[in-house]
């Protein structure tokens, strides 16, 4: 799946993916910090992978986890520095909600520390009942 916006292009093609460029930004997150290229590899292999590209040049990713019936973990969104303020994650979220293999779904999840403006306009909002939830966090597995 392509769709483009003037110079920018989104694609779910990971043999364009620039995995310097994924590593790089992912391992200096707050959530990945750390992270081993291979690990980002491997994570890649195993999901729906959205490439954000300006004349060629990766500039954005996410990627979905999901069975594609019932449940999507929406995981490594980011977009570069260089390129925020220009409506690109929305136009990113906007691809990855309508993608035709993500619909139909009774729930998607995510976890951010700093971005819930952004994903509420596309519906997400907080846990209802936390209390459901449960969670093995393993924080230090890239030391």
């Amino acid at each position: 799946m392509e769709t483009k916006k003037g110079d920018f292009l989104i694609s779910t093609d990971n043999s364009s993916l620039d995995l310097s460029v994924i590593h790089s930004f992912l391992t200096n997150s707050y959530w990945a910090s750390g992270i081993p290229i291979d690990i980002v590899k491997k994570s890649i292999e195993n999901s729906l992978c959205f490439g954000l590209y300006n004349q060629g040049n990766q500039v954005g990713f996410a990627r979905v986890i999901s069975d594609y019936a019932t449940f999507a973990y929406l995981a490594d969104v980011f977009i570069l520095p260089s390129e925020r303020g220009k409506g690109l994650s929305k136009w990113l979220m906007e691809t990855i909600k309508t993608h035709p293999k993500l619909q139909g779904l009774r729930r998607w999840m995510l976890a951010t520390r700093d971005a819930h403006g952004l994903y509420k306009q596309f519906g997400f909002e907080p846990i209802a009942n936390p209390e459901r939830l449960m969670a093995i966090l393993n924080s230090n597995v890239y030391e």
